[in-house]
């Protein structure tokens, strides 16, 4: 018979990568206890599932040293519901971790042992320089080229190390988590400031570069930053690669460590009820810990051990895909009419690029290949809402690899594709960027509409097409037989175009 969870043909959706197999982490932290699944192990990870189970298994360890049975029961109980999921989902490969509270707890090996048999896996327990590794590991996964210091401050333990060209050193562990300092701190915030100085007085945070930059990991630093989002009313809700001066973060939580309680902080009541009493420690811990590097500013993670554990077992070629253009690449492949469209589009936009004289950065290119990819994603959706909905998907997906300005320039460069120089739809995310970007994002957004009235998002045709430059006058050649695309439309969508690139005038040409 059947069992209810079984499943007998694929149950893959046409909206899902062809071929891919999921590959799940069980993070086994102190706080809680969470499942990921992705939907395929590749160079940019997209989350298919994520549920967590707020568990406290590091609560007690201090005094007891070992793991309460009531904890372990109800992280038991979760996980035997997050086996199941995985078994309906056909994950591939599941990798259990567990951190600071289950390597600190004298009765590890009865829970460990209880674990491997609800997940029929084996249980991977990092030591603290293991976590450190692969908490700078997700960091090095999510924003290629970051340089500095790596905090991942668990419920037990914070970790610590040093991220040079992509590698990670001076790995250091410290019995700093925020459920640790509640109980050695006898839940004052400003007791555990304290003890957060003194036991980082000879970290590699404390003989670090003056004026670094310092990437903090961690859900309590997660929920640390939504807060300070709120506060700025800043329109970009996300996380991942969210900025902030190390002076304006020192401030904000010095007032949260102050507080006459630990639910009377501002913004508390947004909290869930699992951290709103743990945020103050770690605004106490993040504090001293600016203080003591020195660092220019502070920059949130949202990636960390899971995705850094993932990443490291991928071969060195995979490493060196960007996941950017690797995230843009799928949902070309999963939302556009025709992925092989966008490389048409790519050619178009570089050849424009090249008879204008108008030179890219890196990153600009980058980011230009990035909205070529990504320019049809919005078909399917009403001609009205084709650009909010555009926006949205790159403005608050799942992509990394890019910054809040990066994510601005993508969301406009869309919102102008399908809805004009007057769309509204990306407005409030203008101010995240520079003007520059801002000009360059209205250029190419408003080039992207004079590609599909000639193409209808079909490959094949902008290949033949070529600009040229007549004084001051902007000029598309057609060839021949494909005089008949030179209509009105085209006409007005090319003149709008060589307005914004700064032309005097433009034509089509046949032949």
């Amino acid at each position: 018979m059947t069992q209810f969870w079984g499943v007998d043909a694929d149950p893959t959706a046409q909206g899902r990568l062809k071929g891919a197999r999921p590959v799940a982490v069980l993070d086994i932290g102190s706080n809680s206890v969470r499942l990921v699944v992705y939907e395929r192990h590749a160079r940019s990870l997209t989350p298919l599932y994520n549920e967590k189970s707020a568990c406290a298994l590091g609560r007690g360890i201090a005094q007891s040293g070992r793991l309460a049975e009531a904890n372990m029961e109800k992280a038991l109980e979760a996980m035997k519901r997050f086996a199941l999921v995985a078994r309906m989902m056909r994950v591939g490969k599941i990798h259990v971790l567990a951190t600071s509270a289950v390597r600190d707890a004298a009765n590890r090996a009865q829970f460990v042992s209880a674990v491997e048999a609800v997940m029929e896996t084996r249980v991977r327990v990092l030591t603290g320089e293991e976590e450190a590794h692969f908490a700078a590991l997700g960091v090095v996964a999510g924003i290629p080229g970051f340089e500095g210091i790596v905090g991942d401050l668990g419920g037990g333990s914070l970790e610590l190390s040093s991220v040079s060209h992509g590698a990670d050193t001076n790995g250091q562990s410290y019995e700093l988590g925020v459920i640790r300092l509640q109980d050695d701190g006898d839940g004052s915030p400003v007791k555990a400031a304290n003890i957060v100085r003194k036991r980082l007085a000879d970290s590699l945070v404390s003989a670090a570069e003056p004026g670094g930059q310092f990437v903090a990991i961690g859900g309590t630093w997660r929920s640390l930053a939504k807060l300070h989002q709120a506060k700025r009313q800043y329109p970009l809700h996300m996380v991942q690669d969210y900025v902030v001066d190390a002076a304006d973060m020192i401030a904000f939580c010095d007032e949260i460590v102050a507080a006459d309680s630990l639910k009377s902080y501002p913004g508390a009541s947004s909290v869930s009820s699992s951290r709103r009493d743990l945020v103050p420690f770690g605004a106490a811990a993040m504090a001293e810990l600016l203080r003591i590097g020195r660092f220019a500013s502070v920059v949130f993670s949202a990636l960390g051990v899971r995705e850094g554990y993932l990443y490291g077992l991928l071969s060195p070629q995979e490493k060196a895909v960007d996941p950017l253009i690797q995230g843009a690449e799928e949902l070309s492949i999963l939302r556009s009419r025709s992925p092989a469209h966008a490389n048409d589009l790519i050619e178009f936009t570089s050849q424009y690029m090249a008879i204008a004289g108008i030179t890219e950065t890196q990153d600009e290119q980058r980011l230009r290949v990035v909205s070529s990819l990504l320019a049809d994603i919005g078909w399917r959706s009403h001609p009205d809402y084709r650009g909010p909905q555009s926006v949205d998907s790159v403005a608050y997906g799942s992509l990394t690899g890019v910054d809040h300005p990066g994510r601005s320039f993508l969301a406009q460069t869309l919102a102008i594709r399908y809805d004009g120089l007057k769309s509204k739809a990306a407005q409030t995310l203008v101010g995240l960027g520079s003007e520059h970007l801002t000009a360059r994002a209205r250029l190419l957004g408003t080039l992207f509409r004079v590609a599909y009235p000639m193409t209808a998002a079909m490959p094949g045709i902008l290949a033949r097409t070529r600009f040229g430059i007549d004084g001051n006058t902007l000029v598309l050649h057609l060839p021949t037989d494909l005089a008949f695309l030179n209509g009105d439309h085209l006409r007005n969508r090319l003149r709008q175009f060589a307005d914004c690139a700064g032309h005097a005038d433009a034509k089509v040409q046949v032949g």
